[in-house]
C-alpha cells in the first residue's frame, strides 16, 4: 500500500493535465465555427479539419509514441515526460490570447504537433512510471487508480467549462496545464531503467518452489510475455523494430488491438461531444434570430 500512496504526485499531474485538456473540448466547437465560418450555422470546412487533424496527430503518435518511450528508459521518466505535458499547454495559450482566424489556424497546427507528442505519450510514461514504482501483484490497482483519476479530470473539466466564458475557459485551462508542468518538475520523483520496483516474493505464475529454481524454468517465458525493443545505442529504433515488437508476441499484438479499437471508441465519444456542441451552437443561434425578429 505504501507505493500506491507513493504515486499521489503523478496522480495530481494527470489530472491537471487531463482536466486542462478536455475543458476546452466543448468551446472549441464554437472557436472553429466563428473562425472558419462566421455567422454560418453548419461548415463543412471545419469537419474536414477536425477529420485531417485527427488523422495527422494519430499516424505521428504512432511513431513518436514507441521512441518516447525507449528513449525514458535510457533518460528518465519524468524527463519525457515533461515534453508532453509542456507541449500541451502552447495550443491553449495561443488560443487563451485570441481567437480569430489567424490565431486559430496557428492553434491549428500547433495541435496537431502538441497532439503527435501528447496524443499516446504522456499515458504510456505514466504507465511506465507506475510500473517503476509498484510491484506486480498490486500494478493492476495502480493502473485501475490512474485511469481513474484521468477520468475525473475529464469529467472536472468538462463540467469546468459550461460554468465559464469561451474566452476565460482557454486561459483558464492554459494556467492548469502550466501548474501541471510546475508540478511535475517539482514534485515528482525522477524514474528510469536504472529504478525499478523489486518484489519480496517471486510472481506466483513463474514459480514452481522457489525463485532460484523457476528462474531457468521461466526465462524463455519471461521473453515472450515481455517483448521490447532493442536497448538505446545513441540510434532511434526503426519501423521494422516496431514492427517486430508487435509481431514477435501474441499477447502483445492482441493488447494492440485491444487499445486500438478502445481508442476509436473513445475519438468516438469527443467526436459526440464536439457533434452535440455544434447542435447547441446552432439551436442557440436559430433561437436568437427568432428572440430578435420578435
Amino acid at each position: 500500500m505504501k507505493d500506491l500512496v507513493g504515486l499521489g504526485h503523478l496522480f495530481v499531474v494527470a489530472f491537471l493535465f487531463h482536466f486542462s485538456s478536455f475543458m476546452v473540448l466543448p468551446a472549441i466547437t464554437d472557436v472553429t465555427m466563428e473562425a472558419v465560418c462566421p455567422g454560418r450555422d453548419e461548415c463543412s470546412v471545419a469537419i474536414y479539419l477536425s477529420g485531417f487533424q485527427n488523422a495527422i496527430t494519430g499516424l505521428g503518435a504512432l511513431v513518436v509514441t514507441p521512441i518516447v518511450g525507449n528513449l525514458s528508459d535510457k533518460y528518465g521518466r519524468k524527463a519525457l515526460m515533461t515534453l508532453p505535458v509542456t507541449v500541451a499547454i502552447l495550443p491553449l495559450f495561443i488560443l487563451a490570447c485570441n481567437r480569430s482566424e489567424v490565431y486559430f489556424y496557428a492553434y491549428y497546427v500547433m495541435k496537431i504537433l502538441a497532439g503527435i507528442f501528447c496524443e499516446g505519450s504522456i499515458h504510456c510514461l505514466s504507465l511506465a512510471y507506475v510500473a517503476d514504482h509498484v510491484g506486480t501483484k498490486r500494478r493492476a490497482a495502480a493502473f485501475g487508480l490512474l485511469s481513474g483519476v484521468s477520468a475525473a479530470g475529464f469529467l472536472s473539466g468538462t463540467l469546468t467549462a459550461r460554468f465559464l466564458a469561451t474566452s476565460s475557459t482557454f486561459q483558464v485551462a492554459a494556467a492548469v496545464g502550466a501548474a501541471g508542468a510546475i508540478y511535475l518538475r517539482a514534485f515528482v520523483p525522477d524514474s528510469g531503467a536504472a529504478v525499478s520496483f523489486h518484489d519480496d516474493a517471486c510472481d506466483p505464475l513463474l514459480q514452481d518452489s522457489s525463485c532460484s529454481s523457476a528462474a531457468s524454468s521461466s526465462a524463455s517465458s519471461d521473453e515472450e510475455l515481455s517483448p521490447r525493443l532493442p536497448p538505446y545505442k545513441g540510434v532511434l529504433p526503426s519501423p521494422s523494430d516496431m514492427v517486430a515488437l508487435l509481431t514477435g508476441s501474441l499477447t502483445l499484438s492482441t493488447a494492440a488491438m485491444i487499445t486500438f479499437f478502445y481508442s476509436l471508441g473513445e475519438h468516438g465519444l469527443q467526436t459526440a461531444l464536439l457533434v452535440s456542441s455544434s447542435i447547441s451552437y446552432c439551436l442557440m443561434s436559430k433561437l436568437t434570430i427568432v428572440w430578435n425578429l420578435n
